[in-house]
């Protein structure tokens, strides 16, 4: 019999409502992958073994009375932990809430768990979702399972590994600047950034409240569009919600037709810095979309080069207002209550000891960007850049349906090798910021490995707002192109581990 392991989110749906599989049986078999290879990858920072096991059992029990199953009934799911969850551990990746237990459930959560989804843990992350390699995480770093020595991406890495070492076939990410998409490039596996908005954000710990955004990660784009429809849609507890239906995405998915449509290549993502293999498989990628029917043209949008400036200027601003919670006041870690301290000592042992080294880079960050007369300077020219960047998408989808660039400039780099460079760090996420920052649509599918190392390289999509459904048409299409080509998935040239 095939490995349960193996087999897709729609294939082991499909199972489990014929009764090929029991939801019991796919969950122990994540489960006991997860104890074989998770003390080498370190994508879980918490299993729950015991509700993912329950949840699985009402799965079955459903499919005994003869109840009808959703898309998804009793398909495991890997969690990143930022979002809320009732009575399970929720660290964010931070010392500062180790073994806090949230009496609530994000309102993502309500929907995977309304749609019968096994939630097996919590995945690894960098601290408070500031990242680009999950080297971040308090709990130490993930490996990628196509190389462990390098980094999966970041922030969302645990959830992307979790993929790639068949410990999940499904995983919820978050995407603030491109931490869903870029660790999806990493690992061979897709990832989605939906429009900002189309996914409650209810439950999930605040980094930067106009730029953060949930979203799904798989193995296929088919996969990534079932999950996808589950946790989407208008949340009232929301107010940055959006009250529209939610885009037709799994049929768009399922059509994977290209022909006739519009693909704009953005000029600005490309020249130096970008690896040859990483430009070598995008090139090859955009004369497949003109294999297939689609009419591809070059496009500028110059204000993309100030994306990244602007980006750590807006970012490290909302993270500074948002982080101000964390005052060992309420809930988490408390350092130094001893009686004899002021609570303003308190406040600043905790956050001392429970915040890493970036998490406080980036709050004097934006403290000082935010800070009486400098604001304007900063700040205020940041927001400027951003419109500008908005006006450059409004632009481009006048003249093409998607955008396509690579989703980062290089393959995984070596864990630690830019430890000590921040900068260095920051420009993995050059090609994927801008959608962030205008709010739109995007996509990472994997294209082909780079000859130089061997190493999964990811093509980006971009749509225009609540046109999520052209990221699935065109991906599917790419994704069935190539994997004709190869004769399998790329995951399954993967080193065993």
């Amino acid at each position: 019999m095939t490995d349960p392991t193996r087999l897709t989110a729609a294939q082991t749906a499909a199972a489990i409502a014929s009764g090929t599989l029991t939801a019991v049986e796919v969950t122990e078999a994540h489960l006991a992958r997860i104890e074989a290879v998770d003390e080498k990858v370190n994508a879980f920072l918490h299993v729950d073994r015991e509700g993912a096991l329950a949840q699985a059992r009402a799965v079955d029990e459903k499919r005994e009375r003869g109840e009808a199953l959703g898309p998804l009934a009793g398909v495991p799911l890997a969690l990143k932990d930022i979002f809320t969850t009732e009575g399970v551990p929720t660290t964010v990746g931070s010392k500062i809430l180790e073994g806090w237990l949230p009496p609530y459930d994000a309102t993502l959560v309500k929907r995977l768990k309304d749609a019968d989804i096994v939630v097996l843990g919590k995945a690894n992350m960098d601290e408070f979702a500031m990242g680009s390699s999950t080297e971040n995480s308090a709990y130490g770093p993930t490996g990628n399972p196509w190389d462990l020595t390098r980094i999966p991406g970041g922030s969302g890495g645990g959830s992307a590994a979790a993929l790639a070492a068949y410990e999940a076939p499904l995983a919820i990410g978050t995407d603030t600047g491109g931490s869903i998409r870029q660790p999806a490039a990493m690992t061979g596996t897709v990832g989605v950034k939906p429009t900002y908005g189309a996914v409650s954000r209810y439950g999930m710990v605040a980094f930067s409240s106009s730029l953060d955004q949930g979203g799904p990660c798989a193995r296929t784009v088919l996969d990534a569009a079932l999950l996808h429809e589950a946790i989407a849609g208008h949340d009232p507890l929301d107010s940055t919600s959006i009250d529209k239906p939610v885009p037709p995405v799994v049929e768009a998915a399922r059509s994977a037709d290209v022909k006739g449509l519009r693909v704009g290549v953005v000029k600005e993502f490309a020249g130096e810095g970008y690896q040859a293999g990483v430009m070598q498989r995008f090139t090859e990628s955009v004369e497949l979309l003109r294999e297939l029917g689609a009419e591809v043209t070059e496009i500028s949008c110059p204000s993309f080069d100030k994306a990244l400036a602007a980006y750590y200027l807006i970012a490290p601003s909302e993270c500074s207002s948002n982080l101000a919670r964390f005052d060992a006041m309420r809930y988490g870690l408390r350092v130094g209550d001893d009686g004899t301290r002021s609570a303003e000592e308190v406040t600043a042992l905790t956050r001392e000891a429970g915040f890493g080294a970036e998490v406080k880079r980036r709050i004097m960050l934006g403290t000082y960007a935010l800070s009486s007369g400098y604001y304007d300077a900063y700040y205020g020219s940041a927001q400027k850049v951003r419109t500008l960047i908005t006006r450059d998408f409004e632009k481009a989808f006048e003249q093409v349906d998607v955008l396509v660039s690579p989703t980062s400039p290089t393959t995984a780099f070596p864990i630690g090798e830019r430890a000590d460079d921040p900068m260095a760090m920051y420009l993995a996420d050059l090609c994927t910021i801008p959608t962030n920052l205008a709010g739109n649509a995007a996509m990472s599918l994997p294209c082909g490995l780079a000859p130089e190392d061997g190493l999964p390289v990811g093509l980006q999509i971009i749509a225009p707002a609540m046109a999520d459904d052209r990221l699935y048409r065109v991906g599917a299409a790419v994704e069935a192109a190539l994997t004709a080509r190869w004769g399998h998935p790329l995951l399954e040239e993967a080193p065993a581990l």
